[in-house]
């Protein structure tokens, strides 16, 4: 490898060496040479000046557009979404209150329609009560006027075997109330007459 380099670098150090004077011409100093590098150095300036250079500009400027609309657009995508956030918090916080009034006020119509359920039998059982009462008065009553019938029946046939004789309607009724003034029949109604 070192004899690769050999081989190149060589014509290349005789070549710097053998002029006039012993300098390099790249060092050398040629005022021709030197006003035409500086001319073609003004005129490549003044092309690059005048084509490129706005062609340039353009570009950057566009880019640099571009870079910040990009980052407005972020930010307004940013706030955006920062909004619809807040916006779906308030909305899910609405929601869990609007649940709870919910559960709330089917707690409390479950509570009231207990209340209207246990007061609705309370007076359906009242009312069956009363009702049961009212039967049992009655049947008491028919069963006292069933009795005093009977015992009427039976003290008239007791007269009129005892007496035998066929006692008047006036006779039989006169019988009739004193025996049943003497039984009490307040003690079969229920009732506590002294």
């Amino acid at each position: 490898m070192l004899a690769a380099i050999d081989t190149i670098a060589a014509p290349l150090v005789l070549a710097a060496t053998t002029e006039d004077d012993g300098l390099n011409p790249l060092v050398r100093v040629v005022p021709g040479l030197m006003i035409w590098t500086l001319l073609a150095f003004v005129v490549a300036l003044l092309v690059l000046r005048k084509y490129a250079w706005p062609q340039i500009t353009r570009i950057l400027d566009q880019r640099q557009q571009q870079i910040e609309e990009s980052i407005d657009a972020a930010d307004r995508t940013r706030q955006e979404a920062d909004e619809l956030l807040a916006e779906y918090r308030q909305r899910l916080t609405d929601a869990r209150a609007q649940a709870d009034e919910i559960v709330a006020k089917a707690e409390r119509a479950g509570e009231v329609a207990e209340r209207e359920g246990l007061d609705a039998a309370k007076v359906k059982r009242e009312e069956l009560l009363e009702q049961t009462r009212r039967d049992i008065q009655a049947e008491t009553n028919r069963a006292i006027q069933e009795i005093r019938r009977e015992v009427a029946d039976l003290t008239v046939q007791a007269t009129e075997k005892v007496t035998r004789k066929t006692l008047s309607p006036d006779d039989q009724k006169r019988l009739v109330e004193e025996a049943l003034s003497e039984l009490d029949f307040s003690t079969l109604s229920g009732d506590r007459r002294n």
